[in-house]
């Protein structure tokens, strides 16, 4: 059974139930209003009954109930004279067939009516006085109202439940195929899309609902997946590539150098030309084991912590070591007060080495230039921005520059990998951190990470 026939049957379910409930509750009010109207009918014909046969009118009252007042199913009319009400007493045989109970006709006397009803007979009594003495006057009557209406009203209500359970019914597969509809225009079209053509996407249009939200939901989705498959190819394509030409580089001086006898300097200088080369495969290689460890969720990795102060004094003279000639400006001015705002959850050699990377790129794309690395904290983030003048990035190409092996067009006069900044990515993504990157060529590159402060109240 698919959704749409379930919500259609939910649906008529509600509705029925509803329907009968309402139907149910109109059908004894309407029931026991009957009652109350039949009794008080009685009580009219016990009134004209006293009056017609107690009272000095009685000829005209029973010409006027001959003439106005219809006979009712199995009417009857009984008139009782009391003599003592402080000691009632009913000795009379004919009340004692009408099979009424002593508390009935107590309750006459007290509160100057009463209603009984046995076996669908209806009793209505009254305590009439003139001045002929005290009576008790009764009328019963079978409730013709009761049987006839609730007749006529169990019918209504049968073919009234029928004919909307039916209008019903149309209505809701109306309504649930228009419900449905764009429903099952997604599924045909997601049918169609496959990772040969993972840039088709759903139609949105002006729709502002919740299905809405699921078609941007998933077309989102399918932007990041044709995003992950565009960087893998890429991937794949560009470490082809970079693998190959220091292999190409080492076969082709091995076959040179065999191809026939030279002097022991030229095989010097075909080794140390293989070993530069075979160096450089190394680099990649290692480069890329260590990019593909950190693309893991990092659940493998030791985090403690570190006060990410520290770690760019660390930073600062780790790049001095490597680079002599660099420039790196600390600016701590905007530290905050409580040095707990600085101390991040981390893996120290692994964001030690992002943030090598970022600065390096900047003092060497800066030309050795000075490169500012400002440090400051608020709403549970430690924020670190580095600041060169260097050559910048073409706004063009900033979308690839988390891609592996991918460098910038105006770089070919640096030396590099292009695995550096995805490294870094991966190692902040890692600290579900944030990293960003704005540029404007020959003026600078501006490197923004973002990340949050440490929990320690647990450890």
């Amino acid at each position: 059974m698919n959704t749409q026939t379930k919500t259609t049957l939910l649906f008529l379910s509600s509705f029925l139930a509803i329907i009968l409930i309402f139907s149910g509750f109109i059908y004894a009010q309407i029931s026991s209003y009957s009652y109350v109207d039949f009794f008080n009918l009685l009580k009219i014909r016990a009134i004209t009954t006293a009056k017609a046969e107690l009272d000095i009118l009685s000829d005209e009252m029973a010409e006027f109930r001959m003439e106005y007042l219809d006979q009712l199913p199995n009417e009857q009319d009984y008139i009782f004279k009391i003599r003592d009400t402080s000691d009632f007493t009913i000795v009379s045989s004919e009340v004692q067939a009408l099979g009424l109970p002593y508390s009935f006709f107590q309750n006459i006397i007290e509160t100057g009516q009463a209603d009984y009803n046995n076996k669908g007979i209806f009793y209505k009594g009254i305590y009439y006085r003139n001045d002929r003495g005290n009576f008790i006057v009764i009328s019963s009557a079978e409730n013709y109202m009761d049987v006839q209406h609730a007749a006529y009203l169990k019918k209504s209500l049968i073919v009234s439940i029928t004919v909307a359970f039916l209008l019903s019914v149309l209505i809701s597969l109306f309504f649930s195929k228009r419900t449905f509809k764009p429903i099952a225009k997604i599924t045909e079209k997601v049918k169609e899309i496959s990772s040969e053509n993972l840039h088709l996407r759903l139609d949105l249009k002006d729709q502002k609902n919740e299905l809405g939200e699921l078609i941007r939901t998933f077309n989102n989705m399918l932007d990041r997946i044709e995003t992950s498959f565009e960087t893998q190819n890429n991937f794949i394509s560009n470490a082809s590539h970079e693998l190959r030409t220091p292999l190409t580089a080492i076969i082709g001086e091995a076959d040179v150098s065999l191809s026939k006898i030279r002097k022991p300097e030229d095989y010097i200088e075909t080794i140390r030309v293989m070993l530069d080369e075979a160096e450089k495969l190394d680099a990649k290689t290692k480069a890329l084991f260590f990019l593909a460890q950190t693309g893991f969720n990092g659940k493998a990795q030791k985090f403690e912590k570190v006060r990410v102060d520290q770690l760019l004094y660390d930073v600062k003279e780790t790049i001095k070591k490597i680079n002599s000639a660099s420039k790196v400006q600390l600016d701590m001015s905007l530290l905050p007060e409580n040095p707990m705002m600085l101390k991040v959850k981390a893996n120290e050699q692994l964001l030690h080495l992002a943030l090598t990377n970022i600065i390096s790129n900047a003092c060497k794309y800066s030309n050795d230039n000075v490169v500012k690395v400002s440090l400051g904290a608020s709403d549970n983030k430690v924020i670190i921005v580095v600041k060169d003048s260097g050559i910048g990035i073409p706004e063009n190409e900033l979308k690839y520059i988390y891609d592996p092996f991918f460098r910038a067009s105006n770089t070919s006069n640096y030396e590099g990998f292009g695995i550096g900044l995805p490294l870094t990515n991966n190692i902040i993504r890692m600290h579900k951190g944030e990293i960003k990157v704005s540029s404007i060529v020959n003026k600078g590159t501006t490197v923004q990470i973002i990340l949050p402060v440490g929990d320690f109240s647990t450890v």
